[in-house]
C-alpha cells in the first residue's frame, strides 16, 4: 500500500497532460511563457497558466518578474524540480520502446 500511496502523492504532484512537459521544455532551456507555449503542442495559454502556477505552489518552478520595458516573466525550475531528472529519463526510455512495439505491431 505504501508504493500505491506513493505513486498517487507523484501523480498528484506531476500528473496529467502538461506538467511533465513544460518541466522537460524548461529543462531545455525554455523560459518565458511565449517560448513554452510554442516548444508545447496544443496547450492553450489559459492552461498553461494554471500549469505553471501548480507547478510553482507546489516547488517545482521558480518565476521571476524581470522590470523592464516591457515586463519580462521568465520561469526557472528549481532545485527540486531537477529530482526528477531519473523520472523523467525512464518515461522517455519507456515512451520511445512503447511507440516502437505499436509500430512494430501495426505492420
Amino acid at each position: 500500500m505504501a508504493r500505491l500511496a506513493g505513486i498517487g502523492d507523484a501523480l498528484y504532484a506531476i500528473g496529467g497532460k502538461w506538467k511533465l512537459q513544460i518541466i522537460v521544455a524548461l529543462t531545455e532551456g525554455v523560459s518565458r511563457f511565449n517560448e513554452i507555449q510554442r516548444t508545447i503542442t496544443g496547450i492553450s495559454s489559459k492552461v498553461l497558466a494554471a500549469e505553471l502556477k501548480e507547478l510553482e505552489l507546489n516547488g517545482f518552478v521558480k518565476r521571476t518578474i524581470i522590470a523592464q520595458t516591457p515586463v519580462t516573466i521568465e520561469y526557472k525550475l528549481t532545485d527540486y524540480a531537477l529530482t526528477l531528472h531519473q523520472v523523467l529519463d525512464a518515461l522517455s526510455d519507456w515512451g520511445t520502446k512503447h511507440r516502437a512495439k505499436i509500430k512494430q505491431e501495426m505492420k
